[in-house]
């Protein structure tokens, strides 16, 4: 049984439901451990009963997410002025310190 596609969408108005196609390029859902990348996406907002929910598909591709630093270049340089180390030294402190400049400057000259 066919249903003609104006007739589908007259009955979900008549239920008090509504479609709108989003012109997306681009989804991205952020798990804890990686991330959802849609391309080419189909993205539809359906709103009903007071709630907003969507419908997407597409080319998925599983990325796995890159540890973000919380912080800075000059964060670094200020790590490497107070305690003598090299960069690399410097971002392993602030890594292990997540970003924290005191902690990253205590760790390291506690360890020399």
């Amino acid at each position: 049984m066919k249903i003609n596609p104006r007739q589908m969408q007259q009955a979900m108005r008549q239920m008090g439901v509504q479609q709108e196609e989003l012109p997306a390029t681009e989804v991205i859902i952020k798990l804890a451990d990686r991330e959802l990348v849609i391309a080419h996406p189909s993205v539809a907002l359906v709103k009903m009963m007071g709630q907003e929910s969507f419908q997407i598909s597409g080319d998925v591709e599983v990325r796995p997410l890159e540890a973000a630093s919380d912080f800075t270049d000059n964060d670094v340089e200020a790590v490497v002025s107070q305690t003598g180390t090299t960069v690399d030294q410097a971002r392993e402190a602030l890594e292990r310190s997540q970003g924290d400049i005191a902690k990253a400057i205590l760790d390291l000259t506690d360890n020399t």
